[in-house]
């Protein structure tokens, strides 16, 4: 099957017409640098990192990147987030400047955060859910929007009883021009930190409980990398952490 046209969906999200002063259009760029951060890592320390790159692309001092990750585990709650959808057992939660509601992120599951210049920020949105959607199916898994829900979901069977089971969430900031926060896709991790979630009824998959085998983050990060940079219509390519300094 060949691979889908992400074009217009590229031309909207990023292009050379945002105006700012002092700073050329991302269309002037063509790679996107895919950056390792290994796993494990603590949220603090991978937000304060964020911070800092946002400055220096909105500055344009580099050209876009995106982080990959796993985290340690950890909590966070975007701006939407009510009192009562925190845990209910009093775990620690982490408040961060993104949109969206609260989540979980840890080991097993594959976190991106796109540090890039954009032109529309519901275009993006709508990137972030193809490529979700691209990943998925990469590993032989359907995956879809559903109206009035964030993030990407596998399709349920009401005749089985089955419902539809998030496996992709998406939470963005983006000021200046230029985005930080980005996408998780679960992939092998442990769904039961979910149940600690208030108030969300939803049901919740991952990649490995969609295919039957265990399926690392390792193996999905060349496909999202590759999936994200087809997206924004630019060439992805490996940038070692110690390089952006």
């Amino acid at each position: 099957m060949p691979p889908p046209d992400f074009k217009g969906l590229a031309l909207q999200a990023v292009g050379s017409s945002v105006d700012e002063k002092g700073v050329k259009g991302a269309g002037n760029v063509k790679g996107v640098a895919i950056v390792r951060l290994g796993v494990d890592v603590p949220y603090e320390q991978a937000w304060t990192l964020q911070r800092r790159l946002h400055a220096r692309r909105a500055a344009d001092e580099i050209s876009d990147l995106c982080l990959i990750l796993e985290h340690a585990p950890v909590y966070t709650a975007g701006k939407r987030t009510l009192p009562h959808e925190r845990p209910v057992d009093g775990t620690p939660v982490i408040d961060v400047d993104r949109g969206g509601k609260i989540t979980w992120h840890g080991p097993g599951q594959l976190v991106c955060y796109p540090i890039i210049r954009i032109g529309d920020v519901v275009s993006y949105v709508r990137v972030l859910e193809e490529v979700l959607i691209q990943v998925c199916a990469d590993f032989g898994v359907t995956a879809r929007r559903v109206e009035g829900r964030g993030g990407i979901w596998v399709p349920g069977d009401p005749a089985h009883g089955l419902p539809d089971r998030r496996i992709g969430m998406i939470g963005i900031r983006v000021s200046g021009g230029v985005t930080m926060h980005g996408f998780a896709l679960n992939c092998v991790n442990d769904l039961s930190w979910y149940t600690r979630i208030a108030g969300d009824d939803a049901g919740v998959t991952s990649l490995a409980a969609e295919t039957g085998r265990r399926i690392t983050v390792d193996e999905v990060i060349p496909f999202a990398g590759k999936r994200l940079a087809e997206a924004l219509g630019e060439e992805p390519y490996d940038l070692y952490e110690e390089d952006l300094a």
